[in-house]
């Protein structure tokens, strides 16, 4: 059975629905909330309720449990985010409990550009988070991966509304010529589950990423193409976007986490064949990949 941590999240709901419908056994870890934890529908899946801090809740939540994949992060809260108590001593408790059940692989879902000497906080919890996990004594793989892209994501679908909502004008951080190398949800999850499969593939550091590079401002682009919406775009320094994205996340009246600057900061790429080198796989084009922004579709 494979427990998965931030199942109800972007990359977890689709990762949960193609193991599902793939016949693995999932248990769901969710932490206490008064808030509805948004399970992904229909699926027969087991759901523990424990925090990341209550090692006798993990090791009731690890009972059975052969595999654990570990996207739970903190950092699309932005400013609340709490990536000291969630990434960092979270991670640390979970690989504790981890060890401790015997359990048989970590799989862990870090950034490209995790590195514990960044100056941006959330690459650095995310090395930090890496270290933990490769020297737990739990078997484990790792996966720097590239910004994601599909429906319901936090990316694509995030800055689409922002053009929505945008006033004729978009603030962009910069110029907008630092590089991403989207890849697809349905690429990611393939990387992810192929892994599962493959002995060899433990005690690796996986970087996956599409199969093309594009600069922040062509993504903006296409995104703007595609819904329609055109805006004239503003190049703003980085730190006065960080104040004012800061001040707008706290007033609840805008989207995206203020550590998305962080990530624009600088190119965040890996080779461009690494998913087929690895995976052998073609990552699929982002532009030709976008339809899920269309208003009329309504997809997962």
């Amino acid at each position: 059975m494979i427990l998965v941590t931030g199942g109800t999240g972007f990359i977890g709901q689709h990762l949960v629905r193609q193991l599902v419908a793939l016949g693995y056994d999932v248990r769901l870890l969710l932490r206490p909330s008064p808030n509805s934890p948004g399970l992904p529908t229909g699926l027969p899946v087991q759901v523990a309720v424990s925090s990341l801090h209550d090692q006798r809740g993990l090791r009731a939540a690890l009972k059975d449990i052969s595999i654990v994949i570990h996207l739970a992060g903190t950092e699309s809260l932005g400013s609340r985010s709490d990536l000291d108590g969630v990434d960092i001593n979270g991670t640390r408790s979970l690989t504790s409990a981890a060890k401790e059940a015997g359990i048989d692989r970590l799989v862990y879902l870090s950034h490209l550009g995790a590195d514990k000497a960044s100056a941006f906080p959330v690459f650095k919890a995310k090395a930090i988070a890496e270290n933990l996990i490769t020297h737990s004594g739990v078997p484990s793989t790792v996966f720097r991966s590239a910004v994601v892209f599909g429906p319901n994501d936090h990316f694509t679908t995030v800055f689409a509304n922002v053009i929505k909502i945008s006033p004729r004008v978009l603030f962009l951080p910069g110029n907008g010529a630092n590089l991403l190398q989207p890849i697809w949800i349905n690429d990611l999850i393939a990387c992810l589950i192929m892994s599962l499969e493959d002995p060899a593939s433990v005690g690796k550091v996986y970087q996956v990423g599409g199969g093309e590079t594009l600069t922040f401002l062509s993504i903006i682009e296409l995104i703007m193409d595609k819904i329609d919406i055109y805006r004239r775009i503003v190049p703003v320094m980085p730190g006065y976007l960080r104040v004012l994205s800061v001040w707008l996340e706290q007033s609840r009246r805008f989207p995206i986490s203020n550590y998305w600057i962080d990530y624009l900061a600088v190119d965040r790429t890996c080779p461009l064949d690494s998913v087929a080198r690895a995976f052998n796989l073609i990552p699929a084009r982002f532009h030709q990949s976008l339809d899920y922004l269309l208003p009329e579709t309504n997809e997962l």
